[in-house]
């Protein structure tokens, strides 16, 4: 990608259409672990340059064991030291860390971590680390019970305690033929996280113990075997919502539809559903304790009133394919508002809305999505205005967030973590402390 190609601008208005603005190349070291996950190094290094970032790597000694020097050099374009006595003449331990917008290091071994723990600063990596006041994320990737020890656990909490970001890692598949926390994450997963730091949307570490409900995707309404009525939402916004709310400790659970091909989120317990009533069971059972639910899912407003047991077929089906009788499907969300007024959810329980609107004659998608949240009685909606490359299938999302006694707050076009991090300090600021 071209360093000049066009973002949205933060001062985008949302629903506007701002003039394009060059984006900067950001400066970004990526420290790479003695690890088997530093293969998956050289896939973040790629996002990060196909997003017009310089890129800087640098590995540990142990890391070259597993990927070679020459392959990040072909990848970030840039040359490659592990030690401190590289460039003395240009101060190489300090400059690395000195120009740095971002510091990701992945895989982090517990090793590693360790020794960023105890402040060494015996290669370039740790040097680099000790020297930054950039944002730094640390995204381990360890056996599980190496993750689990108490002498690891307490190291992290130490890195959080300094300001340091540790990414939750993944949990599947390791080394061996064990399963469990403890696997890299996938690198879209880290770069969209790192972004959204470095952007400066913090991921404070404030919601341990705390449960939430998120729903995401586009619900599928079955016509018989083979069709469906759907919409175009891809979840991502639900994804990143549940990606975010865990890295900041909560108990996650997403309730998806139409998400396959999405990577889980990290720390995140998913159910899978295919209809809107399926996903509205799930959400009463799953929400019944959670502190926070979060209905994002573009669920079909209608379904219709009887599939057929066999696909039906031109010809022989045409005026059962002509002709397909609609029922309205339940409201999930003013379900659940209704279910907490009755009791039957936590006390305090904050639940966030979505409102998919477009604009016409008789009025704009913020004056729809306004009509919209008073129906509804929830606590915060987050409201898009979509159409044609809007929002629905896109890496970026914009539109308003109304909170009961405020003005409409503006949130400018920006990826859908960053979008999803506002929306999660809405609910910080009236979440019950």
């Amino acid at each position: 990608m071209d360093i000049n190609a066009v973002e949205p601008s933060e001062n985008t208005p949302a629903g506007g259409v701002s003039a394009a603005q060059p984006r900067m190349p950001r400066n970004i070291v990526v420290g790479v672990g003695g690890g088997i996950a530093a293969y998956k190094a050289c896939h973040l290094v790629r996002e990060f340059t196909e997003h017009g970032d310089d890129v800087r790597v640098v590995p540990t000694q142990a890391a070259l064991n597993f990927v070679g020097a020459a392959t990040f050099e072909a990848l970030s374009g840039n040359p490659v030291s592990t030690t401190v006595f590289d460039a003395v003449d240009e101060v190489q331990h300090v400059q690395v860390g000195q120009e740095a917008d971002l510091v990701v290091i992945a895989p982090a071994t517990a090793d590693l971590i360790a020794r960023l723990v105890a402040g060494r600063a015996d290669d370039l990596l740790t040097a680099t680390v000790l020297v930054a006041t950039c944002p730094v994320v640390v995204v381990p990737a360890m056996h599980t019970e190496m993750w689990l020890n108490p002498a690891t656990q307490d190291n992290v909490a130490t890195l959080r305690r300094r300001g340091i970001v540790v990414m939750e890692p993944a949990h599947g598949r390791l080394t061996g033929k064990d399963t469990g926390p403890g696997r890299l994450p996938e690198p879209v997963q880290i770069a969209d996280f790192a972004r959204t730091i470095v952007a400066g949307h913090g991921a404070h570490h404030d919601w341990v113990g705390k449960r939430v409900v998120i729903s995401a995707g586009g619900t599928q309404e079955n016509i018989d075997p083979v069709r469906y009525i759907g919409n175009r939402s891809s979840g991502r916004q639900g994804f990143a919502i549940a990606e975010l709310a865990a890295q900041r400790g909560a108990e996650v659970t997403l309730v998806a539809a139409s998400t396959d091909s999405l990577p889980v989120p990290c720390g995140t317990t998913v159910v899978r559903v295919g209809s809107t009533r399926e996903m509205e069971a799930a959400m009463a059972e799953y929400g019944a304790g959670a502190d926070v639910i979060v209905m994002s899912a573009a669920v079909a407003d209608f379904r219709p009133d009887s599939q057929a047991d066999s696909k039906l077929k031109k010809g022989a089906d045409e005026d059962a394919l002509s002709t397909i009788h609609l029922v309205e499907n339940p409201d999930i969300l003013k379900g659940l508002v209704n279910r907490r007024d009755r009791g039957e959810l936590k006390d305090g329980a904050i639940i966030v809305g979505f409102a998919a609107e477009t604009g016409d004659a008789a009025g704009s998608a913020l004056d729809y999505a306004l009509s919209k949240f008073e129906r509804k009685g929830c606590d915060i909606l987050m409201a898009n205005e979509v159409g044609e490359g809007k929002v629905f299938g896109q890496k970026t999302n914009e539109g308003w967030l109304l909170a009961k006694g405020a003005e409409p707050q503006a949130v400018p076009s920006g990826t859908k973590f960053e979008v999803a991090a506002q929306i999660l300090d809405a609910v910080n600021r009236i979440m019950p402390k």
